[in-house]
């Protein structure tokens, strides 16, 4: 989903940068030595120099994936003023409002905007890797040219 998400803004010529945490050498955050860790300085420049971000992370046990959160952890103020969207993949439909502790930690936290659309799927939504449910693809799509709409309007 991120990946689709980030070939569609590529398309339309945004300026925007893929980052995915399984490729960083990031730390559990454990409040002290881990906020000077190469990989979590890294991801915080990341964060910091964005405008806004699209957050992939899947659904697990009805809440987002520990790794999304404790990529918050590590980051922290870097977050402060983002315009955030969200697209989820999880094994069931029950789970589709999981996502909102999470954005409201980053509302209440660090004072972001969160796009109240996101996409959320379930394994009915792909054949293997690929999205086969057009609707899901759409919803990406929007999600993604919503975040860049909230950022610019946000900036000006």
């Amino acid at each position: 989903m991120g990946r689709a998400a980030f070939a569609h803004l590529q398309k339309k010529k945004v300026d925007c940068d893929w980052v995915d945490i399984r490729e960083m050498d990031l730390p559990l955050c454990d409040a002290d030595k881990c906020y000077g860790m190469p990989g979590s300085k890294k991801l915080s420049a990341a964060i910091k120099s964005a405008d806004g971000i699209l957050i992939a992370a899947p659904v697990y046990n009805y809440d987002v994936a520990a790794t999304a959160k404790n990529m918050i952890e590590l980051t922290g103020s870097a977050w402060e003023n983002k315009v955030v969207g969200f697209l989820c993949a999880a094994g069931g439909t029950g789970s589709y409002m999981s996502v909102m502790a999470y954005a409201n930690s980053l509302m209440l936290d660090f004072r972001c905007v969160i796009i109240p659309r996101f996409a959320f799927a379930t394994s009915d939504a792909f054949d293997g890797e690929r999205i086969s449910d057009k609707k899901i693809s759409q919803r990406i799509k929007d999600v993604a040219d919503d975040l860049v709409r909230f950022a610019k309007r946000l900036r000006s």
